[in-house]
């Protein structure tokens, strides 16, 4: 017995031996990949040390040959040939032998950013007409690699990949997959003469810039010092040990100092509580509109409801939309439900054992750590009504609501950070991004900013640093295109102080890096909805950069540029670029958009004129203007001014 456990714990440990010295790739390298054409293409991985590792691709009679390293380290630079495919790559090495199948040979791009660029064409993003675009992608020479959203404290070097590794587009593989990438890719695609596409997406909602930009870029701004030196040298096992601890310690200190509650007992919930001195507010809305502005911390909300006597006894249905950031929400006093997230509906089923004839009162704790927060969603799904049952009557629940802020989180220490959240310096660079380099990809499409409105003078300087952080990782200067918010949020009376305004000047700046390119979308937002559905055209814009700055095609790429402006008297002159065939409106509508100030800055809407490729500007209640703002606002209304290829022309100001 004693020589047969020896003979299985020999053989086990001899397979344990093969299988650490089997020649293995990252998932980066898969079947179905794209590697990008008539490059030299680095390839790696690991296998015995002082291997010799052969990559034989079926294109050429010339495989590429290394030795693995003491740490059984190899890489390879493999020349790649014009379009086509498929083909297949033979990796020896150790004494074993990993084949890749059907790889194609084309252009490869990297799509990053938050939400917009993560947003699926069905999921939760059902873009416009989502069910036949799944239905038609069919690309068989279109591929895509899906990197799983994951954050760390120190650069990793192999990603972790959905799926496996790369996917064929076909129906089965696109509805997760980003919409605004998949019809870049598809248009390129097609204009390319169905060259293959590689699509490497690596995106996640929500997410600020300095998160995917690298420690030792980041570095040169002041601003993520004291964070920086933080995740210096730690792992994210350290980290969350700490964590807990200083969790544990805030969220008490949170508690303790909500005047809502009392110990655990929510005292504001009660349904006999006395709100007659707390404010009202008109739900749905950000509070930050309504009366609570810059503010960032736990607000309570009270809607009191006479329901009908049938009701009594019996389980209800409570839908509250969206709620930004997280709520717990009460009927009559009692929980039930919570939701930490600021994109998920909520919907909570209420005990007939808490429902009354006549008054009840619905009671929701809302806490926002930054940026915008209250009850938002879409006023017509802000219900109550009874449970299982799809025609029974509802109340609305979009109406007035007594308020009462009772913790400002200005007047408590910083909130710890997760370990797990992404919103830390370089924590997405070192884990989505850093495994990616060197591989070859022909350049990048980045969507986001909304994260980071609020601090429009500092992405000013964030964003072109990222995209040089990229440059210098690849060591090549690719091609970045980005996307400028779209119009986002309710029209102000009057010409505002605007933070999206502001953030789209940031990124129109940034055109000065070189091998830029920005796709405005201020016409095709929705001003309720975050996530606008008409990723096509967002696609489709982004693309036309790309087919006449890399692959020089003669098309119209951009619409109207702010170039230049002259006073006339009472009016003045602006000059743009890229407006070319003209100007022109929508529809051969008015132009609007514009406003125009004096030396006192006080603006006006403005009379705007188009005179072939430039705009005279004027009021009458401007008699010695200096400056023109146009689309200013955070969602301008009706704004039309495009150049004769339909494209639309960028928010601007000459007062910067």
């Amino acid at each position: 017995m004693k020589q047969i456990f020896l003979f299985f714990a020999t053989a086990l440990f001899a397979c344990a031996c093969a299988e650490a010295e089997a020649v293995k790739m990252p998932a980066l390298f898969s079947d179905n990949m794209v590697l990008q054409q008539q490059s030299n293409v680095p390839l790696w991985g690991k296998s015995k040390p002082g291997a010799q590792v052969s990559v034989q691709p079926s294109w050429s009679a010339q495989p590429s040959v290394t030795v693995a390293d003491a740490q059984g380290s190899w890489r390879v630079t493999l020349p790649t040939p014009e379009a086509g495919g498929p083909h297949t790559l033979n990796i020896s090495g150790g004494g074993s032998k990993l084949t890749l199948n059907n790889v194609m040979v084309g252009e490869v791009w990297l799509c990053s950013g938050q939400s917009n660029m993560e947003m699926p064409l069905a999921g939760w993003g059902k873009v416009n007409n989502y069910e036949q675009e799944v239905a038609q992608a069919q690309y068989p020479n279109i591929r895509l690699l899906q990197v799983e959203r994951t954050a760390g404290a120190q650069p990793q070097p192999d990603p972790k990949v959905q799926g496996g590794g790369w996917q064929v587009c076909s129906p089965a593989t696109i509805a997760e997959f980003s919409a605004t990438a998949y019809f870049f890719g598809r248009d390129l695609h097609k204009s390319l003469d169905n060259v293959p596409i590689g699509l490497i997406n690596a995106s996640w909602g929500g997410t600020v810039a300095e998160a995917w930009t690298s420690a030792g870029s980041l570095d040169s701004i002041p601003d993520f010092a004291q964070e920086l030196a933080a995740l210096k040298g730690q792992t994210n096992e350290s980290l969350m040990e700490k964590y807990q601890k200083d969790s544990e310690e805030w969220l008490n200190l949170l508690a303790s100092s909500d005047s809502g509650l009392h110990g655990n007992a929510p005292l504001w919930a009660s349904a006999d509580f006395d709100d007659s001195r707390w404010k009202s507010m008109p739900i749905p809305g950000f509070w930050e509109r309504q009366g609570l502005e810059n503010f960032d911390g736990i607000v309570w909300f009270r809607c009191s409801l006479d329901l009908p006597a049938e009701w009594q006894g019996k389980d209800l249905e409570l839908n509250l939309a969206e709620i930004d950031d997280d709520d717990v929400t009460y009927f009559n006093g009692e929980q039930v439900g919570a939701i930490n997230g600021h994109n998920v509906p909520r919907k909570y089923r209420v005990s007939g054992k808490l429902v009354k004839s006549g008054k009840n009162v619905v009671t929701v704790r809302v806490m926002d750590t930054g940026g915008d927060g209250g009850l938002y969603g879409n006023a017509a799904q802000m219900t109550l009504k009874p449970a299982d049952a799809e025609d029974a009557p509802s109340v609305s629940l979009a109406q007035e609501w007594k308020y009462s802020a009772a913790v400002d989180l200005s007047s408590l220490p910083p909130r710890p950070q997760s370990p797990n959240n992404p919103n830390r310096p370089s924590v997405l660079f070192n884990t989505m991004i850093n495994p990616f380099v060197p591989f070859t990809i022909r350049g990048a499409i980045w969507y986001q900013g909304e994260a980071n409105v609020g601090r429009a003078q500092q992405y000013g300087e964030l964003l072109p640093l990222l995209i040089r952080d990229w440059r210098r990782q690849w060591g090549s200067d690719f091609p970045f295109y980005y996307v400028q918010l779209t119009n986002f949020l309710g029209i102000p009376s009057e010409p505002p102080v605007s933070e999206w305004a502001a953030l789209r000047e940031a990124q129109l700046n940034t055109l000065r890096v070189s091998n830029t390119g920005m796709a405005v979308t201020i016409d095709i937002g929705e001003k309720r909805d975050i996530h606008p559905k008409n990723k096509q055209d967002v696609g489709a814009r982004l693309a036309l950069w790309a087919k006449a700055n890399t692959y020089g095609q003669q098309v119209a790429y951009s619409g109207p540029l702010y170039s230049s402006c002259k006073v006339e008297g009472k009016k003045i002159r602006i000059s743009f670029t890229h407006a070319d065939g003209g100007l022109k409106t929508k529809n051969g509508d008015k132009l609007i958009g514009f406003t125009i100030a004096g030396a006192d800055r006080k603006f006006y809407e403005a009379t705007a004129t188009i005179e072939g490729s430039e705009v005279v500007v004027s009021s009458p209640n401007v008699a010695s203007p200096v400056a023109v703002r146009y689309a200013w606002a955070d969602s301008p209304d009706g704004v039309n001014l495009y150049n004769a290829a339909e494209l639309p022309a960028s928010p601007f100001r000459t007062d910067f």
